[in-house]
């Protein structure tokens, strides 16, 4: 397939945001790190030097557009595949025109893959070997996470270039592009933004230059009809656009890059952000059980014994979404939120048992010490069971004695901080140790 057989720049009919894709690398807004001066995509595309690589960016940063520049720069054969829609077949085809292409002209081939994490496992295995001999140069296109989507063979015979949500200036500067150009914009209808409805445009695009255009297309469709010069204000653009666009899907990169921000907002004792990040799961139509398990899991994690009430806190908050579900569960799960982001925070209890585990892991054997084994059975002290247990109410509560197997050295597992409720425990340990000392047991 040609990449330019369906190049709707050329075509006036045909979507905004295709016909203002850039014709040069020196029109091309955002992705500085990358494209910039001194950008390695920039030197790469305008020296014609390639190498395999992923382009891995969120939709609307930039990704294809990078790709037909990168056809017209290169001396080599450019193949676009849409992964969607190409098999095994074709891949192994259009591997032999490119090793024929090269046998009988020296001429390269690059292979475009558009949503290059939708090739299934066998459809990448067939990809590796002409990757790794050079057959072709692959360029893939993906919005999830290359690292979790794509074989490791594979991606270690490739670069990763990350691109990232446009910033409002840069979404700012190709509205007004899209508004003055008279060849492939909007430039001969006579049209006018008011500064709110710029700002509602970059609000709903979130980064995406594809949305923005194409909500400013269809605001401008919705009143080209009346007479006159044809100004837009905000409210054209919320009538137009309909609801706000998050982009969220909760099984990719969005999912585990919005929980992990979410936790670490907790962790951070971060209350505002934290609550941010559980609005954006809630807006996403995040599965709030699946927001509740983590709040648990973290109560128990990272604050523990510091304040042992948050572990209670994020389990009624788990039962209250199981019970009433939302939109009401919002409040529960927001009370727990702002709970454990406020509560003192410790991760003894999940260092105490990873230790405890790693110890357990190297031991050769493992026996009960016979006085603390069970002795329920009638009979048991035949066996010797119990025998020689101290019962610590016997002594005032606390008496000395072994609890570990025989033979091996008391190990010290759980290390107490001094945040919160754990101070208090750090302190009865301590005297616990000193009472022990003193009595000489």
């Amino acid at each position: 397939m040609n990449l330019f057989e369906n190049d709707f720049r050329q075509d006036v009919n045909g979507p905004l945001a295709y016909r203002m894709r850039p014709v040069d690398l020196k029109d091309y807004v955002g992705q500085e790190h990358l494209v910039g001066e001194q950008g390695p995509l920039r030197r790469m595309i305008e020296e014609d030097r390639l190498h395999s690589f992923i382009l891995y960016g969120p939709p609307g940063s930039g990704k294809t557009t990078l790709a037909l520049l990168l056809a017209q720069k290169t001396k080599a054969h450019f193949e676009y595949l849409k992964a969607v829609t190409s098999g095994v077949t074709e891949l192994r085809s259009i591997a032999r025109d490119a090793q024929q292409r090269w046998d009988y002209y020296r001429q390269k081939t690059v292979v475009f893959v558009d949503e290059v994490h939708r090739f299934n496992k066998s459809q990448q295995d067939v990809l590796l070997p002409f990757v790794e001999s050079g057959v072709f140069t692959l360029v893939g296109a993906t919005t999830e996470n290359p690292l979790y989507e794509l074989n490791s063979a594979l991606l270690s015979r490739m670069k990763i270039y990350v691109l990232n949500p446009l910033t409002p200036t840069e979404i700012e500067e190709l509205i007004r592009r899209a508004l003055n150009d008279p060849v492939r914009g909007l430039g001969k209808l006579d049209i006018t933004l008011s500064e709110e409805a710029v700002q509602e445009i970059i609000a709903r695009s979130k980064g995406d230059a594809r949305v923005a255009l194409n909500i400013l297309e269809t605001a401008c469709q919705v009143r080209l009809g009346e007479p006159g010069k044809l100004t837009l204000e905000a409210r054209d653009i919320q009538e137009s656009a309909g609801h706000f666009y998050i982009n969220y899907d909760k099984k990719a990169d969005h999912h585990y890059d919005t929980i992990s921000a979410f936790i670490k907002s907790i962790r951070g004792s971060d209350p505002d952000a934290a609550l941010f990040w559980l609005a954006v799961m809630i807006h996403g139509g995040e599965d709030p059980l699946f927001i509740a398990r983590r709040l648990v899991i973290h109560a128990a994690e990272d604050i523990g014994m510091a304040d042992p009430q948050a572990l209670l806190v994020a389990v009624s908050a788990f039962h209250a979404t199981e019970v009433i579900g939302l939109p009401e569960a919002r409040i529960p799960l927001a009370e727990a939120t702002i709970y454990l982001a406020c509560a003192p925070k410790s991760n003894s209890s999940k260092a105490a048992i990873d230790r405890a585990l790693d110890y357990v892991r190297q031991l050769p054997s493992l026996q009960v010490p016979a006085h603390i084994a069970d002795n329920s059975h009638s009979r048991s002290h035949l066996l010797g069971k119990g025998k020689g247990y101290l019962y610590p109410h016997s002594f005032g509560g606390y008496v000395k004695q072994e609890y570990m197997p025989p033979g091996l050295e008391q190990p010290t597992f759980y290390q107490p901080t001094n945040n919160g409720h754990e101070s208090r425990v750090r302190e009865f340990l301590d005297w616990l140790q000193q009472k022990y000392h003193e009595h000489g047991r």
